[in-house]
């Protein structure tokens, strides 16, 4: 056991750098470019909201944008109004996927590749549905941005006439529509529901600018709450051989895309400051419970309940999944920490007897066989 959670942490470690990756794209508020890891979980939220038809399978779709970015690590991205060698990034990016999956232990690494083979082939339903939301959230990233960039309308206009996102005007009609009367300057031509989900979409963009006490793994700098959540989606993939029996791993994956989107309003409350009492106080609860209603309630009413419904499963922590999820939310910043030299602990001074009351009792709960292992990690720092 202890060799096979080595690999499996050796994999979410080196996924990490997915975050120091950027993209063409930049943040709706115009402040930076778009990371890799945040585009990943914005992708996958896309995917949550948006759904699939009937006898497409949903989780699978959101594993695989989990994973479809992740040799970008090695080969960098590849913006679509620019020139490339496909065939010589095809055979880069095979060849950086089978490095990092080659990682794990060897089930899980075959499972991961085969995933990402499959998004990258595009050939199944589920593949095909995977690079629709791949293909359209940048499109809505430049549309519904504050002030959008002039280069960037650009390309979107070329996206959506002659570009991969053409293909719309059959496969996705009421988008490419919307998409393109935003573009020409209308009010789009959505329905209510459509208007809905994409105006949650956007507003879930604020959260990769909610920077949280735990730095990236290199130290270099704050991680932000949208590539936190992406981390541990991928943690819940990567050790679901660690939950319970009877813990559904695709619903751990679910609560925790959106489990921090109330930060958007109430920022990060770490477990250690104040003593840590500030994180769990009835202050930050209620106010929690306040943006949650925002954030929620920006969606279409049954889908707003639904998801609600998760994250506040998430929030009393009483079913096995939720349970577990709690648990990953633990274990990350330990890793995050572990890499970095001390990271919060040594900036909160934190103690090993509140290593074990903040962090310990509740990783030993949804995961009663990875508290050993990680609390043995530590031993450098408390002992």
């Amino acid at each position: 056991m202890s060799d096979r959670l080595q690999l499996q942490f050796d994999f979410l470690n080196a996924a990490d750098r997915l975050k120091s990756v950027d993209r063409a794209n930049v943040l709706m508020d115009i402040s930076r470019p778009e990371n890799v890891a945040e585009h990943s979980w914005h992708l996958a939220l896309w995917a949550l909201i948006m759904g699939a038809p009937d006898g497409v399978d949903l989780d699978r779709v959101i594993a695989m944008l989990l994973l479809h970015d992740l040799p970008e690590i090695d080969c960098g991205d590849h913006p679509i109004h620019l020139q490339h060698d496909l065939a010589a990034v095809a055979a880069a990016e095979l060849a950086a996927a089978q490095h990092l999956f080659s990682l794990l232990p060897t089930d899980l690494h075959a499972r991961f590749l085969a995933l990402w083979q499959e998004f990258e082939a595009a050939e199944t339903p589920e593949a095909r549905l995977a690079k629709r939301y791949d293909h359209a959230q940048p499109i809505f990233q430049v549309l519904m941005a504050q002030d959008p960039l002039e280069d960037h309308l650009a390309v979107v206009r070329d996206n959506l006439s002659t570009g991969r996102a053409a293909r719309f005007r059959g496969e996705w009609p009421a988008i490419h529509i919307h998409a393109s009367d935003l573009l020409n300057g209308g009010p789009g031509t959505a329905d209510t529901d459509l208007r809905a989900c994409l105006a949650f979409l956007a507003e879930a963009d604020r959260l990769k600018s909610v920077y949280r006490a735990t730095t990236l793994v290199d130290a270099s700098r704050p991680e932000n709450s949208g590539e936190h959540s992406w981390h541990l989606a991928l943690y819940a993939l990567t050790l679901a051989d660690q939950a319970a029996e009877g813990v559904d791993i695709t619903r751990v994956i679910r609560m925790l895309l959106l489990h921090d989107l109330v930060e958007i309003d109430v920022g990060d409350v770490p477990i250690h400051s104040a003593n840590g009492t500030a994180h769990g106080s009835t202050a930050t609860q209620d106010a929690e419970a306040r943006a949650a209603d925002r954030i929620f309630g920006l969606l279409p009413a049954a889908q707003g309940a639904e998801m609600r419904a998760l994250w506040d499963e998430f929030e009393a922590a009483e079913s096995p999944d939720a349970v577990f999820a709690k648990s990953l939310d633990r274990v990350q910043p330990v890793m995050a920490n572990l890499m970095s030299g001390g990271g919060t602990w040594i900036s909160y001074q934190v103690t090993a007897e509140q290593l074990e009351t903040r962090v310990g009792v509740k990783i030993a709960r949804g995961a009663p066989q990875l508290w050993p292992w990680v609390r043995a990690q530590t031993a450098r720092y408390f002992g």
